[in-house]
């Protein structure tokens, strides 16, 4: 299983949301681009880069994402405002190792079904769900989707993979319930990456034993230090490790 440690960048500072509001903001006053680096250091293959500023349409971030993408010696999967086919490949195009879309696959479904086929492996669908119902622009809209449907409207389109974010617990922000993700991992043809669930070491322990969960975002739990990468790295590498049976 794949960790993704995950930064959120508003205004040119790494940031986390409580309960999902983009106006309270908590700043944390580290270096973005050190940050990441820090990061592929201890080992992490990949990372997530939310862009919040591009979700309200704006472009603060940009060159600050060009050069995490550039300097970070490690793929990024980049989310955040991706709502037309021009942003979704000038950021391809830029070096992003994988683009999150949701709003837009809710919007245009075509769209991101041709997008998939022209990008294999490159196209992650964003799954925000609240209250059993998927979520858009940022959370701020309910769509008339359940994940189940949603998700199914995609079956035969080649995802990277599908990005869910079980909303309910990441703004609650206790022991995650593994429920939801776990149901909907079942049902995807298509592999699931975990989000708003992992707080510790032992979440991870318990998602890496989920058929079909390819990865987990972990992201506030790594600035409140409530996990240390290089340990859940180790955890997701070692779940499925082989044991020898003594006789």
């Amino acid at each position: 299983m794949m960790i993704y440690p995950t930064m959120e960048l508003q205004n040119g500072r790494c940031v986390t949301l409580d309960k999902g509001r983009l106006d309270e903001a908590m700043i944390w006053h580290v270096d973005p681009v050190e940050t990441a680096r820090g990061w592929s250091a201890a080992g992490a293959e990949w990372m997530q880069l939310t862009d919040f500023d591009a979700i309200e349409g704006r472009d603060t971030n940009s060159e600050l994402i060009e050069e995490i993408i550039r300097s970070s010696e490690m793929s990024v999967q980049l989310a955040g405002g991706m709502r037309t086919r021009e942003h979704v490949e000038h950021w391809i195009n830029k070096g992003a190792g994988r683009i999150v879309i949701g709003t837009l696959a809710a919007w245009d479904p075509q769209l991101v079904k041709e997008l998939a086929k022209l990008y294999p492996d490159q196209i992650v669908l964003a799954v925000d769900v609240w209250q059993g119902q998927v979520m858009t622009e940022g959370w701020r809209s309910q769509s008339a989707f359940t994940p189940e449907a949603f998700i199914e409207a995609f079956a035969d389109t080649p995802l990277a993979a599908i990005l869910v974010t079980d909303i309910d617990s990441d703004m609650e922000d206790v022991e995650a319930q593994l429920g939801l993700i776990s149901g909907l991992a079942e049902k995807s043809r298509t592999p699931i990456i975990a989000s708003g669930v992992v707080r510790t070491s032992d979440d991870i322990s318990r998602l890496a034993y989920i058929s079909n969960i390819s990865g987990a975002i972990v992201g506030r739990a790594l600035f409140r230090k409530s996990v240390d990468l290089s340990e859940a790295l180790e955890v997701a590498q070692s779940a499925h490790e082989p044991v020898a049976e003594f006789q």
